[in-house]
């Protein structure tokens, strides 16, 4: 992972998503995604904004993933959890898309489950 920026932050629950999370904002971030790499270290994430889909195809290893709403109230309002799916496997031509979001947040599995993370909690992604 290049050098981290972010934080995601469940503002709802009072618990850290993720210290470590790759701002995935440019074409060749969002182009690439996770593909390539071998896993994603606890307390990583890659942060997807403006998406509101992600594919499994060529990636290695399983990932948690959060689907985000636009940020309320401006770029540094929080964002609502629209869908949590949990342990999406690798090699899955399916393309899972959410309507209205617009951030996705891929992230290690069991993350979801150890942040508490629920649809309709509140998250904030901010830098470090």
């Amino acid at each position: 992972m290049s050098r981290p920026a972010l934080v995601a932050r469940n503002t709802t629950r009072g618990t850290v998503i993720a210290a470590r999370v790759e701002d995935g904002a440019s074409f060749w971030a969002k182009f690439m995604g996770l593909m390539g790499r071998r896993s994603l270290p606890a307390g990583d994430g890659l942060w997807l904004p403006g998406e509101n889909g992600i594919h499994m195809l060529f990636m290695r290893f399983a990932i948690d993933v959060l689907f985000v709403t636009p940020p309320a109230g401006g770029p540094s309002g929080g964002r609502r959890v629209l869908a949590a799916k949990g342990a999406v496997p690798p090699w899955r031509g399916v393309v899972w898309r959410v309507g209205g979001a617009r951030g996705v947040l891929e992230l290690p599995v069991g993350t979801i489950d150890a942040s508490g993370t629920v649809v309709g909690d509140e998250i904030s992604i901010d830098q470090a």
